[in-house]
């Protein structure tokens, strides 16, 4: 995710999504009581649920062709148990259940918290497979001043997911540490075209609707779905290799939006020239007709504002630096993804460690002057927002606010002074091990440093600790001079 500078502040600031939600279940009960669990993410304590491993997701959405209604919505879960079940917990909110299923006989179910807590008939044994599937709604309007989940745009709909809003769209295990297959089926009137995550399957018309099905090749976090729905063409390219590419415009703008949609093709050979092969089946941008204050890296069709593209005053050597950011994210937090969102620093500072590589290499933009403006700010930073890899708790009703300056140039300075210490040739072949070594799974920052130290063949224990737990931010190698300003005194403290 990247906040955009006209709405950073704001968003940050601002009470962004109501932190709860109610669920509206209809005709049911279960056994009390019912209680939220969690697995205990320090920054997200009651997302994802224990017991059992998300295999595959099936979504099924219809439209009703306005924006302002529910979409009815199917969602079965494959999932294989850790444990004997009684209960199996689901993350949902904000939408009705009419019914739930599992492993074929229908079970009860009561909302508690943010939970969708279901009781089986018989409890589901340990080490076995489990098919969940609830019909349910999936409400595109949110309470509160905030976006989450659906993004009504203006002419259908998207997806922004993170981080934690995947449960506002339909029932799931909410948390990045549990990555699993996607099947997505859409149906729309007349006139919408439906994309989502992976590629098509199939179309189905019938009557005056069409039905889309598109299908994840590696699996994938429940915060990096996407689904758009639109009056909207689909433009087709070719990347290196072979890979195909597919971008998502409002029809009436494919023409104006050209331009930049076909520079990803050379995009995706500069970031493999760096990190090594695009690690996922297709890649394309989702342009869309909304405000969201952010762009979204959800997997293989990032979320753009369409705004971004079409505002005269944003230079265009930033537009695309951008465009590479959400990009890397496709290694860097999609592929190899967070194990708890502590660790949000691998993502977002590789991403702008990226994002700033290609514009030194394409604009003439000097990474060491961006470098040496972020160790000036590094200390306000950290007083803040936490250390990089110990960011501090959002506040209620401000989840997104985990996206602070910190783990952006904050936890890119962290990098930079990595490579400082270690060399460029040290440094670039960690990268490449680290996607390779992790793709398609989860690692923590405690994997990061142990295979930075085994490349580097030192232990660098003491180095992450003090740049990324440190409230201080360290001497950078090679730059005894650059200094960091004193954190300004909050009003009223």
């Amino acid at each position: 995710m990247l906040l955009t500078p006209r709405t950073r502040n704001r968003r940050i600031q601002g009470a962004l999504l109501a932190s709860a939600v109610s669920v509206c279940l209809v005709a049911a009960s279960a056994p009390s009581p019912a209680t939220p669990l969690g697995i205990g993410d320090r920054l997200f304590p009651h997302l994802g649920n224990p017991g059992y491993d998300v295999k595959s997701y099936d979504l099924s959405f219809t439209y009703p062709g306005v924006n302002d209604k529910p979409l009815t919505a199917v969602t079965t879960i494959d999932a294989v148990t850790s444990e004997r079940l009684e209960r199996v917990n689901l993350d949902y909110t904000h939408g009705t259940v009419e019914s739930v299923v599992v492993n074929g006989a229908p079970a009860t179910f009561k909302s508690a918290g943010e939970d969708l807590v279901v009781t089986p008939g018989e409890p589901v044994p340990a080490g076995g497979w489990m098919r969940i599937t609830v019909r349910h709604s999936s409400d595109p309007v949110t309470t509160g001043n905030g976006d989450g989940g659906w993004v009504r745009t203006k002419d259908g709909l998207a997806m922004a997911n993170q981080a934690d809003a995947g449960h506002m769209v339909f029932p799931c295990n909410d948390h990045p540490s549990d990555k699993a297959m996607f099947t997505i089926h859409v149906t729309a009137p007349d006139g919408y075209t439906a994309v989502a995550n992976g590629l098509p399957t199939g179309v189905d018309r019938a009557g005056k609707s069409t039905t889309w099905t598109y299908r994840t090749a590696h699996p994938m976090a429940t915060e990096l779905t996407q689904v758009s729905i639109g009056r909207s063409s689909v433009l087709h390219r070719e990347g290196p290799h072979g890979l195909p590419v597919r971008d998502v415009v409002p029809t009436k703008d494919r023409e104006l939006l050209e331009p930049w949609l076909k520079k990803t093709p050379d995009q995706i050979a500069w970031m493999e020239s760096k990190v090594g092969p695009y690690p996922f089946e297709t890649y394309g941008l989702l342009m869309a007709q909304a405000q969201t204050g952010f762009e979204l890296e959800t997997q293989t069709l990032s979320l753009f504002e369409k705004e971004l593209f079409t505002q005269p005053a944003l230079p265009k050597w930033y537009v695309e630096s951008i465009m590479v950011h959400e990009l890397s994210h496709q290694w860097f937090g999609d592929s190899v993804s967070p194990r708890v969102w502590s660790d949000l620093w691998l993502n977002e500072g590789h991403a702008t460690w990226y994002e700033a590589l290609y514009a030194e290499e394409k604009a003439d933009k000097p990474m060491e002057t961006r470098m040496k403006a972020a160790y000036r700010a590094s200390d306000s930073w950290r007083a803040a927002g936490g250390p990089p890899a110990a960011p501090k708790e959002p506040a209620p009703g401000q989840k997104i606010s985990i996206f602070r300056p910190s783990v952006y140039d904050g936890a890119a300075l962290a990098l930079y002074a990595l490579r400082q210490e270690i060399g460029h040739p040290t440094f670039e072949r960690l990268e490449r091990t680290w996607v390779a070594l992790h793709r398609d799974g989860t690692a923590t920052t405690a994997d990061f440093e142990r295979l930075a130290s085994d490349l580097a063949n030192r232990d660098l224990s003491g180095f992450f600790r003090a740049w990324l737990y440190g409230t201080k931010t360290p001497p950078m190698p090679g730059h005894p001079d650059w200094k960091s300003d004193a954190p300004k005194a909050r009003k009223g403290a």
